[in-house]
């Protein structure tokens, strides 16, 4: 696999990229499901790029309504190698103000309302995710976003919570207390979905808000972060622009490619047909013909 395939996953705040040449929207079907919108397509500097909204175009959809299987299952179905999650967040550190931008390295998840596995009864599977992004893409796109003008911090762990609602000042300080350095509601399952359809995946984290840790202060309030959003949103679509830019000529493979090779613990001939033709997309590279009817 030499060429590279840019998938991004727009945020709050980030519906569309203006950079795209000869872009178009594709509709496309899942087996878990619709996506949240169809799929922006298109070219940056010579770098096919695939860009889904995540809460679809207009903010539709809350965070534990989204469909990250299908969104998942469609980028790779389109051919993605690697993935780039750009999402709002809050910050936990006083020294990571609105507008700065962190590439998250490790996450915590408190999410409980979602289906969070491709996997599951007639075809089990266990993926490693004590590394839960990928090194190489990761620093390219902080390198990326230092490009188009923002402050960036290079490691920190993401604190994924269910929402709608924002964090009692009891959770964000107990959050704080565990090491967490922003928070958000959208990262999880989608770097585990991610790890287990073998795309390689970098969360850049933009900074909207102080969660309410600060006692002192007024809480996050939706009007401050739609204010933020705007500045944040410019410098994502600039972040796009530059990491297609940056990328090397030929890709070169990478670990995470492969991971499923050791994944699989059900036996072959236990193997659920159902669930093995749904995996098509995310898995089929590691079936052999009589696995399954796909």
């Amino acid at each position: 696999m030499s060429e590279w395939v840019l998938g991004i996953m727009g945020g709050s705040g980030l519906y569309q990229l203006d950079a795209l040449q000869n872009a178009q929207w594709t509709h496309v079907d899942t087996p878990w499901g619709a996506p949240s919108d169809e799929l922006l397509t298109g070219h940056i500097a010579g770098v096919r790029c695939v860009f889904l909204p995540r809460h679809g175009r207009g903010h539709r959809i809350g965070p534990s309504q989204l469909n990250y299987r299908a969104n998942i299952d469609a980028m790779k179905r389109m051919g993605v190698t690697d993935l780039v999650s750009i999402s709002a967040v809050g910050s936990l550190r006083e020294d990571m103000p609105p507008g700065d931008f962190i590439a998250a390295d490790q996450f915590i998840d408190r999410t409980f309302a979602r289906e969070s596995s491709f996997f599951g009864q007639g075809l089990v599977a266990h993926v490693s995710l004590a590394d839960p992004v990928c090194p190489r893409l990761s620093a390219l796109a902080a390198a990326a976003a230092r490009k188009a003008g923002v402050t960036v911090h290079e490691g920190g762990t993401y604190l994924a919570m269910e929402g709608p609602q924002f964090s009692t000042r009891a959770e964000s300080h107990m959050y704080r207390g565990w090491g967490a350095d922003i928070i958000g509601m959208t990262a999880m399952p989608e770097a585990k979905l991610a790890r287990e359809a073998e795309l390689p995946y970098a969360l850049i984290g933009m900074v909207t808000d102080y969660d309410c840790w600060r006692e002192n202060e007024a809480p996050v309030e939706v009007e401050s972060v739609i204010a933020q959003l705007s500045a944040n949103a410019d410098a994502g679509r600039g972040l796009v622009q530059y990491l297609a830019e940056s990328l090397p000529e030929t890709r070169a493979a990478s670990p995470i490619d492969t991971v499923l090779d050791f994944a699989l613990i059900t036996d072959p001939a236990a193997r659920d047909s159902a669930l093995l033709a749904k995996l098509d997309a995310v898995a089929g590279r590691i079936f052999s013909p009589h696995d399954s009817t796909i």
